[in-house]
């Protein structure tokens, strides 16, 4: 069995970085090493396993020039637009970056074109742009591993026609990513901030997480499970933060929230407190719902662990040193002028009702777990629904 080095191996994959403001325009990249790149993207994988793919390397100065050109021409207008009307620090500076590409792409000592026989069909079934797509992302770790600097590019295709005509690309042949290669110019990459693997990965089914707390580390089966869901609305962050940030909002579209007031002398803020009502006919599962005769109805106290307006709000319910549950709403802007609202609910570390259910049923842990989580899903994607109408609206 061979032996990798796994900390090299992660850092390579976590820091290979979309390169531009330090890509070395003086250095060459010799041609032996472009090729070895090239074989390196080669070894993934292919739709039937054809080899229809091709590579264009641009170094002649007069061509570069003219497909930098069109590239400007594109779109460097309106990521100067998206720059300038760009609020988050962070995001403008990914705008300024992609802009500087633009104005000296021409520099750069090599332009690499990934191409592929066969033209999309519009049906939207995979079979082109799989059989490309890691085969041009292979050929940026292996440069990233050899010091060399990329950047997934695709402005360019907006004027693939003329570009095809410049470089002789015949008919039949898809462009898929135009790649400016570089050496960089010193320094490491770092890893860019993500949501967690936690947040973003369902298991079994749509909207179900779970956390990497250690099954033996945890204090019930339960704990960091949780449902999470997004929906876009056409709306910035700034006219969603006083929906998602309004405790008493969920009541409105969820069949559980039944209500939630603020304590007495709380502002809306960090560390502030409320309380929260709930009432419904059926958790979820049999078990649960034997735990009250007739309708379920609970109050839980709540403390607010996030509050960045217009971005996050988020609470814990119980014990803030172990909660219950956690709940939080984020908002991300996305390009078009849209947000991303996302609505979370993770369990524990904290006994809930559901846990303690659990642990006397253990032979129904799963379903019980399961039908409690299919509720919530359902009155987190009623309440997404409820917030995209009313800005919306």
């Amino acid at each position: 069995m061979t032996s990798f080095d796994l900390d090299q191996i992660d850092h390579l994959l976590s820091t290979t970085r979309a390169v531009r403001k330090r890509l070395d325009f003086d250095r060459p990249v010799p041609d032996d090493v472009l090729l070895r790149l090239i074989d390196l993207a080669e070894q993934t994988p292919s739709g039937s396993n054809q080899a229809s793919r091709r590579w264009v390397v641009v170094r002649d100065p007069a061509t570069k020039e003219r497909i930098a050109q069109l590239y400007r021409e594109a779109g460097s207008g309106v990521l100067t637009g998206l720059a300038a009307g760009e609020a988050d620090e962070r995001r403008r500076r990914v705008f300024d970056s992609a802009i500087h590409l633009a104005e000296n792409l021409e520099r750069v000592p090599a332009l690499v074109i990934a191409t592929i026989y066969g033209t999309h069909d519009g049906s939207g079934r995979p079979g082109l742009f799989d059989s490309v797509i890691q085969a041009a992302w292979n050929f940026c770790l292996a440069a990233r591993a050899r010091g060399i600097g990329t950047s997934w590019t695709t402005l360019h295709l907006q004027r693939a026609q003329e570009v095809a005509e410049l470089l002789g690309i015949p008919d039949g042949v898809t462009q898929i990513v135009l790649l400016p290669v570089a050496y960089t110019t010193g320094g490491d990459f770092r890893p860019a901030p993500r949501r967690p693997a936690g947040e973003i990965t369902f298991f079994d089914q749509w909207g179900f997480t779970t956390s990497t707390v250690p099954e033996q580390q945890r204090t019930h089966p339960g704990e960091g499970r949780g449902v999470s869901l997004d929906i876009d609305v056409h709306a910035p962050p700034e006219q969603l933060w006083p929906l998602v940030s309004d405790i008493t909002l969920p009541s409105r579209f969820s069949s559980e929230a039944a209500g939630a007031t603020w304590d007495e002398n709380q502002q809306p803020g960090p560390g502030a407190r409320f309380h929260g009502s709930n009432a419904c006919d059926d958790a979820g599962h049999p078990a649960i719902n034997q735990l009250m005769e007739g309708r379920l109805s609970w109050t839980t106290s709540c403390q607010v662990e996030r509050w960045e307006p217009p971005h996050e709000f988020g609470y814990c319910v119980g014990d803030p040193e172990s909660p219950s549950a956690r709940w939080s709403f984020r908002l991300q802007p996305m390009l078009g002028g849209t947000t991303r609202v996302t609505h979370s609910m993770l369990v524990g570390p904290g006994e809930s009702g559901t846990s303690i259910v659990a642990r006397r049923n253990p032979e129904q842990l799963e379903s019980i777990y399961e039908g409690r989580l299919r509720c919530i899903r359902t009155n987190i994607a009623a309440t997404l629904a409820g917030i995209k109408a009313l800005a919306e609206n």
